[in-house]
């Protein structure tokens, strides 16, 4: 089983439009209506791939409401920690050439007695957690120290974490020494505090994230691939796609592939990389099955091609 903790969790509509022009009327050509936060998308590929999930989540108001009828309605297990502001609402833009505008609310504060809950949540659906994964961005009312403590509680109960987040959040668990973290390219240069130019420059950077506390980081460098560095070396993973549909949750995807192929090692990666490339391809933020993934597609290598230049550089 996979619990996954979603702090800050949305309710999120995605349009699909040919083009974006600012002061027109844009009619859209799909609409969808999805449970959002990057955890609330790392138990939907989970349950997508057939494993077991439960999702912790403080939900509050009609949008959260409507959260956890659709989570049930995917076959997700939620342990809901009730708050008194309401579950934001985000609205995501998707134009044909593959430009994605979002638009995330804040969502509500948290008091700290429901701070103290959530964590308490946490706590009593650990056991029998395969592993934990605490994804996105803190609400209101949250220290950047939270995921640090979270990450200490979660090793208390003897359960493996894996964290994606970013920012202040990320640097404070580090400490705490999660098991995985999961930066995409412009968080991982952010949090070492400098531009990323090559595939080496991520490598060089995930060892500093290495050094700082994290046992693993798995990388995401978009369209270059994928990037595994843990105590017994460097990996690199991709997978060719045909065309980008939507990049909505792909990376909560490539986490959850990791995490049901065990968390550890190349085989891990080439899972993460066989969802990740899946979901980029579908709409929205629809979640891959087993059907839509391309194992066979995926290279992964310990040679790492340190000198290429990375297609979408991070300054």
């Amino acid at each position: 089983m996979i619990l996954t903790v979603t702090p800050n969790p949305s309710l999120d509509r995605t349009y699909e439009v040919p083009s974006l022009d600012r002061g027109e009327v844009v009619r859209a050509t799909g609409e969808r209506v999805d449970p959002g936060g990057k955890g609330v998308n790392v138990s939907r590929a989970v349950a997508a791939a057939g494993r077991r999930t439960v999702a912790v989540l403080p939900l509050g108001g009609a949008p959260g409401a409507l959260v956890a009828d659709l989570l049930d309605a995917q076959g997700i297990e939620v342990a809901p920690v009730p708050v008194a502001g309401a579950t934001r609402s985000n609205i995501a833009l998707a134009e044909a050439d593959g430009v994605l505008t979002k638009i995330n609310a804040p969502g509500p504060e948290l008091t700290a007695a429901e701070r103290e809950l959530l964590l308490d949540t946490v706590r009593r659906q650990a056991p029998g957690a395969d592993w934990i994964a605490c994804c996105g961005s803190l609400p209101r009312g949250l220290a950047p120290s939270w995921y640090a403590e979270l990450v200490a509680r979660v090793h208390d109960a003897g359960v493996r974490i894996a964290l994606d987040t970013s920012g202040p959040a990320l640097l404070a668990a580090l400490r705490e020494r999660p098991d995985v973290v999961k930066p995409n390219a412009a968080e991982l240069a952010e949090a070492v505090g400098r531009p990323l130019t090559t595939v080496g420059d991520a490598v060089k950077a995930a060892g500093e994230l290495r050094e700082a506390g994290a046992r693993a980081v798995l990388a995401s460098l978009g369209a270059d691939g994928q990037l595994l560095v843990d105590e017994d070396g460097a990996w690199f993973g991709a997978a060719p796609v045909d065309a980008v549909r939507s990049n909505v949750g792909a990376g909560d995807s490539s986490l959850a592939g990791f995490l049901v192929a065990g968390g550890r090692g190349p085989g891990a990666l080439a899972s993460a990389v066989a969802h990740g490339a899946a979901a980029v391809q579908l709409p929205g933020s629809v979640m891959p099955t087993p059907g839509d993934l391309d194992p066979a597609a995926v290279t992964v290598t310990a040679e790492v091609p340190v000198d290429r230049v990375l297609r979408e550089p991070v300054s």
